[in-house]
C-alpha cells in the first residue's frame, strides 16, 4: 500500500505542534498520577498527532475522502452481483444459468 500524503504543509505543522503540546502535558500529568490511565491515553493520542503530521498522512482524512467520492458516484445497482436472496426458489441448474 503506497501511502500518499493526504494533508497540506500548515495542517501538518499544527497537528505536529497541538500533539507535542498534548504530550508534554499528559506526561507531566502521569508523573504526578501514574495510576491514571487516562493520561497515558492522551499521551498516546499526542503521539498519534505527532506522526501525522511528521508524515503527512491521516487515515480519518482519507476515509472521508473515500466515503465522499463514493456519494458523489454512486455504483449502479444493475451492475451489481445477484445476491442469493434474489435466487430464492431456483434450483440449481437455474441458479447456475443465472
Amino acid at each position: 500500500m503506497k501511502i500518499k500524503p493526504n494533508i497540506d504543509i500548515v495542517n501538518a505543522l499544527i497537528r505536529i505542534t497541538v500533539g507535542l503540546t498534548i504530550v508534554s502535558w499528559s506526561t507531566a500529568k502521569l508523573v504526578k498520577r501514574p495510576w491514571r490511565d487516562s493520561y497515558l491515553i492522551m499521551t498516546m493520542l499526542g503521539a498519534m498527532k505527532v506522526a501525522e503530521g511528521i508524515v503527512r498522512f491521516c487515515p480519518l482524512t482519507l476515509l472521508y475522502e473515500r466515503y465522499m467520492q463514493n456519494e458523489q458516484n454512486p455504483i449502479d445497482s444493475s451492475a451489481t452481483v445477484t445476491s442469493r436472496d434474489s435466487m430464492e426458489g431456483l434450483n440449481e441448474d437455474q441458479m447456475i444459468r443465472q
